[in-house]
């Protein structure tokens, strides 16, 4: 089944939020509403194209709205390392947007290493994606969005006067 040409805004409520731009919350773009144009690019957003072989530590983000990370082929990860770099290392609150060959199977790992926004292929279903996104509200182990492990929340809840329970 062919994607919608609408876009979808996913919440899932996170086990421990800290720094990830907008909140725990994922685009999914349909790849023909950005061929068709009804995907419109905001202008007075700034973005930059990183090449998939680029190193981000050498980028100049002042003033960078969105960087957009290609995944020439979906076997290629190198995009994950750039946006995981671009979050945990540079610190970047912006936007990070996946293009290229994007699965909906990636969605889950593309969320925990900073992206916030995908185009995905052409042949991928946007409505699967959401449920996809959807099923894993958070995770146990920390990542590039949420540093913290799971249990770390839990301790700081104690810390706080809350008494939590084993």
């Amino acid at each position: 089944m062919p994607a919608t040409s609408r876009m979808s805004r996913l919440s899932a409520t996170s086990m421990h939020d800290t720094a990830e731009p907008e909140g725990n919350i994922m685009k999914l773009i349909a790849n023909n509403s950005i061929e068709s144009g009804t995907e419109k690019p905001d202008s007075a957003e700034k973005s930059f194209s990183l090449a998939n072989d680029a190193d981000p530590r050498e980028l100049n983000l002042d003033g960078i709205d969105r960087v957009d990370l290609h995944f020439p082929k979906f076997s290629d990860g190198r995009a994950f390392s750039q946006a995981f770099l671009l979050r945990r290392r540079l610190g970047f609150r912006g936007d990070i947007r996946a293009t290229g060959d994007v699965l909906i199977d990636q969605l889950l790992q593309m969320k925990r290493t900073g992206f916030t926004q995908a185009v995905l292929r052409a042949d991928q279903n946007l409505a699967h994606g959401e449920k996809l996104l959807a099923q894993f509200p958070g995770f146990y182990q920390g990542d590039a969005v949420n540093v913290a492990p799971h249990f770390r929340a839990a301790e700081s809840v104690t810390a706080s006067g809350n008494e939590v329970t084993a």
